[in-house]
């Protein structure tokens, strides 16, 4: 055989499996789009809220969480179309600082005051452990929550998966909601007690679950990190967040003060991060 034939023959052979490559490629890549597909309708509402969560309990299962939570927690649950209602009509923090601490500081100093001296002991172990002042905490205590009256009555389960739904912050509240599991399945709080704020915000100084699930201490030693209804695990475990966000023991916490950065670690908004600073300041003038 000469040149000419070997070399065409091999042209041919080497078009033969370049042909073969390609179509194993493209077999393999319309055999990869389905799951692919099927993966993306399950991550939010592209799909429906049945297949989405029946992912969800698959993906939580894989990541620990016991049969028994999964299924008592997300069994029957349905969107809630008044999270989603307040989710979108969300506005810019519109109100002043004067507006603002004006409206929220004054009803709440005398009973701040008065928790100073209920919990003032309390209060002084913690800034021993943590460096926190107790008017700083009492303040967030307030703001929050009125010392713990308003917790919010939303399903947090619910909410977390309504918004993990809606693809607006899907990976965020797919987390979060995890991490709610988490709180159940080691025993921080019962499925009939996770109740809160319609974004899934807990206990009486409104911990998402994946602050919960990370600053969350047991203060008092009986067991439970519980920030729903144990005040000295509440105050405790708002001060191990902000220590964890660079708070400094014995440091100024207003405006251009070291610690005032760590306070909006707490909350992005520069009028309420004031409002908390100005409260504390006014606590620890209270007769």
């Amino acid at each position: 055989m000469d040149e000419r034939n070997t070399n065409r023959i091999s042209a041919l052979l080497a078009q033969v499996v370049y042909r073969h490559l390609i179509g194993a490629v493209a077999v393999s890549a319309a055999l990869l789009l389905p799951a692919a597909s099927g993966l993306a309708a399950t991550s939010c509402a592209n799909g429906s809220f049945d297949a989405w969560l029946t992912g969800f309990k698959s993906d939580a299962a894989a990541k620990g969480i016991s049969p028994t939570v999964i299924s008592a927690a997300l069994n029957g649950v349905t969107v809630d179309q008044s999270v989603l209602a307040r989710d979108h009509s969300q506005k810019v923090f519109g109100q002043s600082f004067e507006e603002f601490s004006g409206r929220m500081v004054p009803p709440r100093l005398t009973r701040g005051s008065n928790m100073m001296k209920q919990y003032g002991s309390v209060l002084s172990r913690i800034e021993q452990v943590y460096g926190v002042p107790g008017e700083v905490l009492v303040a967030i205590w307030g703001l929050e929550t009125d010392f713990g009256a308003n917790t919010g009555k939303y399903q947090t389960i619910r909410s977390l998966a309504t918004l993990a739904y809606d693809c607006r912050r899907a990976d965020e509240f797919r987390s979060e909601l995890m991490d709610a599991l988490r709180i159940v399945e080691r025993g921080d709080l019962s499925l009939a007690e996770m109740r809160g704020a319609w974004a899934g915000e807990l206990g009486q100084t409104q911990f998402m679950p994946s602050s919960w699930i990370k600053y969350a201490v047991d203060f008092d030693g009986n067991g439970r990190r519980d920030l729903l209804h144990n005040v000295p695990d509440v105050l405790a475990s708002t001060a191990n967040f902000l220590a964890s966000h660079g708070w400094q023991r014995g440091k100024d916490y207003g405006p251009g003060g070291p610690n005032f950065a760590a306070l909006q670690q707490w909350n992005k908004s520069e009028v309420y991060t004031r409002t908390i600073a100005t409260f504390a300041t006014q606590l620890t003038r209270a007769p």
